[in-house]
């Protein structure tokens, strides 16, 4: 049987992993949002919908980007979880 720390630290480096590699995706979306939001606030155009094509768009180039980085970090997630598994306790 798996023991609770064990389980414990890969749930740990399971979310670590995933924070890691949406992290690049919400900050352009996070900065295109902020970039929109000053331009309509100095023009005064309340259009609701027009931060959402920028966001899309820096969002999957911000994607196409960081797929190298991120496949790369949850391949090596998973090699690491693979590598582990010999040391899980049977009981």
């Amino acid at each position: 049987m798996v023991s609770q720390g064990q389980v414990i630290n890969i749930l740990t480096n399971a979310i670590t992993t995933v924070i890691i590699c949406a992290a690049p995706m919400l900050l352009v979306a996070m900065i295109i949002g902020l970039i929109v939001s000053i331009f309509q606030a100095t023009t005064q155009i309340n259009e609701q919908t027009l931060a959402f094509v920028p966001k899309i768009v820096g969002v999957l180039l911000a994607l196409l980007l960081f797929a190298g980085f991120i496949f790369s970090t949850v391949g090596g997630f998973v090699t690491r979880l693979y590598q582990s598994i010999n040391s899980f306790t049977i009981s």
